[in-house]
């Protein structure tokens, strides 16, 4: 087995470094975690000596760097086969894929409205049309996925047992918490599942 090596920034605000961990912690994968503090002169230094990106997370196999959480998150799901990080049926398969890419590439104003911040509590920020655009549009997807898949394949989660689009949806979920952003039932029932994972209680006690 390829020894692991996950460098992830600082626990409280590192929301691209919660994806990959919460992979790894799924499959079950022995990793060392080392961890860079953001917001420091130091860190953009720091996170040169282990990607030429310069920006966390990294995942080392053996030495060799991997960046880039969703490309991490496959990876894993390539490496630890057994932990079925993605949904076996196909159509499952492809929606996940693509709620994952949605989340990777979109939702800036929610990202620079509400930054992950685990360790806070903070007023809800005004709700301008992108951001409650963005809002809506998640919760759309989270009804849709449980109504599609999560709810008939049985668990409490998008398509559900955890896939890689919990870990990709799992920062957005401490987000509405951090802001108290009322949801609907579907997604508050999502967000409490999400919360109530032992690696997601693990994540939020060492931030």
């Amino acid at each position: 087995m390829p020894k692991l090596e996950l460098i992830i920034g600082t626990r409280a605000w590192s929301s691209w470094s919660l994806r990959p961990w919460l992979a790894l912690k799924a499959a079950g994968a022995p990793f060392q975690e080392t961890l860079v503090e953001l917001r420091t002169p130091d860190s953009k230094a720091s996170f040169l000596k282990h990607s030429p990106a310069g920006k966390v997370p990294v995942l080392k196999v053996d030495g060799f760097a991997v960046w880039d959480s969703l490309a991490i998150c496959e990876y894993v799901a390539e490496a630890f086969p057994a932990a079925k990080l993605w949904p076996a049926d196909p159509l499952a398969r492809a929606r996940a894929r693509s709620v994952s890419a949605e989340m990777h590439s979109g939702f800036t104003p929610l990202r620079q409205a509400m930054s992950m911040d685990v360790r806070a509590r903070h007023p809800t920020p005004a709700m301008t049309p992108e951001l409650a655009a963005d809002i809506k549009r998640i919760q759309e997807m989270w009804n849709e996925c449980r109504r599609d898949f999560g709810a008939k394949a049985g668990g409490p989660y998008l398509f559900g047992a955890f896939t890689i689009a919990d870990a990709m949806y799992a920062p957005v979920a401490t987000r509405f918490v951090t802001y108290g952003v009322a949801l609907d039932a579907v997604s508050q029932s999502y967000v409490d599942a999400i919360l109530a994972m032992p690696a997601m209680k693990e994540w939020i006690a060492a931030a």
